[in-house]
């Protein structure tokens, strides 16, 4: 299927991302890497897609499933996402990262190379071209500019063509591997989605237990999403991995994710609440007693986990000694990086896990 057909079909809502993927992770490199190497039309790898009906599949973003048969994209992510940013110029509707990565890519003519804007690189030279401008304009636009410069004139040949290059891989076709079936379960897909990912930008242990957990809850992502929102709001970023530590320890007061794979839906969304409400405690004692009211002074953050599971097992139920205590294991963790006071048997087996 051509890349500009694939780009179509997410915008028709043919095709999307389901609910359980990682969000965007690719650099600037990498973008370059795929735009060079399609450029020279090297491959660049197959996508793999679960077919399956659009009522009750698991998508993610606010757009809305064209009805009947849809495609949600297991392996290709990262790729299709680059090309529709670039393309498009914008993300697609279930973007979930840093669309500077694929933001202001530029061209040059003579040097064939890939580069990111850069004002004091580019000034005067009319031979670096916007690649999202071309791809949306075509090459029109770049013709008399290239044609009105006499020093341009033993070269314009090969600056066209190399125009019409650029512009042309939105024809490339890349081939689709297909998971088709009524025994293709949302778990059966999971699992075929985790072992194709162990490869390439590696899935940390967290992506794994996230994925699982959304085969049954395909809301969880989201859900996660909207309480690291408002930590947002107050200054503090978080990111979904670290949310999920805390759910893992509160829940089944284990470090190891694994310990979540056998957890069912509901008694996840009861560990994400306490989760959050252990976590807002935490919030608001270190702010109101060490003064870390945001992002940029919060220390030892990955010591949360363990206090959350502590305070979740006491009700909260801690009086100022108790909360001093804690406060003076927290600033100690940051300091020598091991727990120097005992909070609890399992607290300290977590703590020790992930330690080793």
């Amino acid at each position: 299927m051509k890349i500009s057909t694939i780009l179509d079909h997410i915008d028709s809502g043919h095709m999307a991302l389901p609910e359980f993927q990682r969000g965007y992770v690719w650099n600037r490199d990498q973008v370059r890497g795929l735009m060079d190497s399609l450029y020279r039309r090297h491959p660049v790898g197959s996508l793999l897609v679960w077919v399956t009906e659009a009522q009750g599949a698991p998508a993610r973003g606010n757009g809305s499933l064209a009805p009947g048969i849809v495609k949600l994209l297991l392996d290709g992510q990262q790729r299709i996402t680059s090309l529709y940013g670039i393309i498009r110029g914008k993300p697609p509707q279930f973007f979930d990262g840093n669309a500077q990565a694929f933001t202001g890519l530029y061209f040059h003519l003579a040097k064939e190379e890939f580069t990111f804007y850069s004002p004091l690189k580019m000034q005067d030279d009319s031979l670096w071209i916007d690649v999202t401008r071309l791809m949306r304009d075509g090459v029109g636009p770049f013709i008399v500019p290239l044609t009105s410069k006499p020093e341009y004139a033993a070269k314009v040949a090969d600056y066209m063509t190399r125009l019409n290059q650029v512009h042309a891989i939105q024809t490339i076709e890349i081939h689709q591997e297909e998971v088709t079936g009524t025994d293709k379960t949302i778990d059966v897909v999971v699992d075929i989605f985790n072992r194709v990912n162990s490869g390439g930008t590696k899935l940390s242990k967290g992506d794994l237990a996230l994925a699982k957990v959304c085969a049954e809850w395909p809301d969880a992502r989201s859900a996660m999403k909207n309480a690291m929102e408002k930590w947002r709001q107050a200054g503090y970023h978080f990111d979904l991995d670290w949310l999920l530590r805390n759910v893992n320890t509160v829940l089944t007061g284990e470090a190891l994710f694994n310990a979540l794979h056998d957890v069912p839906a509901e008694q996840f969304q009861d560990g994400l609440k306490r989760a959050v409400k252990a976590c807002d405690y935490l919030l608001n004692l270190v702010a109101g007693r060490l003064g870390l009211d945001h992002d940029r002074v919060l220390f030892s953050r990955y010591a949360f986990p363990v206090m959350a599971h502590y305070i979740d097992r006491r009700d909260y139920k801690l009086n100022v000694v108790e909360q001093d205590r804690l406060l003076f294991w927290y600033l100690h963790s940051a300091l020598w990086g091991a727990s120097p006071v005992p909070l609890s048997p399992s607290s300290i087996r977590i703590w020790s896990l992930w330690r080793t």
